[in-house]
């Protein structure tokens, strides 16, 4: 009886810490996303019901802030128009370095893998393509 009082103490406390372990980080990503990659949208009138959801994870809410968000025309199919892309003319790209044919002319993060895109100019974009089986517009 003793032994399985001991028992249940000990899952009891351990299910406890664990709560309260989680609840921290979940507190201390919210505090990281507020003061990084999420800080704006709030405001921008884009925060989606996952992020007034305390029980979503921080991934959860990107997912669903990614989905919501009309970003898709920067994910590429087909044969793709570097030049087209480039808006401003200045021979510059901005691409995911994983979702090759994730591409804008400005600044941002990948609608697939979250990652930020990094600008490369209209060549580099068009050998990265190449290189990763996409076709390119001449």
């Amino acid at each position: 009886m003793l032994k399985q009082l001991l028992i249940t103490i000990a899952l009891v406390s351990f299910c406890g810490a664990f709560t309260i372990a989680q609840e921290q980080t979940d507190k201390k990503e919210k505090k990281e996303c507020a003061k990084g990659c999420c800080s704006g949208h709030e405001s921008k009138g884009t925060m989606t019901m996952a992020h007034m959801d305390s029980d979503s994870t921080h991934k959860d809410r990107h997912q669903m802030k990614s989905e919501s968000m009309d970003e898709s025309s920067i994910v590429l199919d087909g044969e793709i128009d570097l030049a087209e892309i480039d808006k401003n003319e200045d021979g510059k790209v901005y691409q995911d370095q994983m979702c090759w044919n994730v591409i804008s002319d400005k600044p941002g993060e990948c609608p697939q893998c979250g990652m930020i895109l990094k600008e490369v100019s209209l060549e580099k974009a068009k050998e990265n393509l190449l290189k990763h089986d996409y076709k390119v517009k001449e």
